[in-house]
């Protein structure tokens, strides 16, 4: 039923969860998982970085995203599930609309990924791209809440 798998990465716990669940899937399903990872233009341009060192910071966020791709695309390896990982990096564009955006191209059957599960303020302050995706996604979704 689900034959490709999209399932967004960025190293938290949540999205840890939401990969481990996509492998369970991707065996029960024999599906391809297509692994992103968006470097957040946003960190760099809000973060603690003097505005002479954003080619810096931005670089590091690429980095860090490619080792991340790298360490998600063996565990799927790992589980013998066909995998495939992208860099996504979109000025301006929210995390959110990247991976819908990426859902409709290649096409997804699926997007799963981990949520933090905020609510209230703190959602209101930080965003959710869980909550923008399911709004505007043109494929169903799987929220793996983190645990705890």
């Amino acid at each position: 039923m689900y034959k490709r798998i999209l399932v967004p990465v960025d190293g938290s716990p949540a999205s840890d969860r939401g990969l481990d669940e996509a492998i369970n899937l991707g065996k029960d399903q024999d599906s391809e998982i297509l692994l992103i990872h968006v470097v957040d233009d946003w960190e760099v341009a809000a973060g603690d970085i003097a505005a002479v060192n954003l080619d810096a910071g931005s670089r590091k966020l690429r980095q860090v995203g490619q080792d991340l791709l790298r360490e998600a695309e063996a565990r799927v390896r790992q589980a013998s599930v066909p995998v495939n990982a992208v860099l996504l990096e979109e000025l301006g564009l929210r995390v959110g609309a990247c991976i819908v955006q990426r859902a409709r191209e290649w096409p997804a059957d699926l997007i799963v990924c981990g949520t933090h599960g905020r609510r209230g303020v703190r959602r209101l302050l930080l965003g959710s791209d869980a909550e923008y995706i399911l709004r505007h996604t043109p494929v169903p979704v799987l929220l793996v809440r983190a645990s705890g």
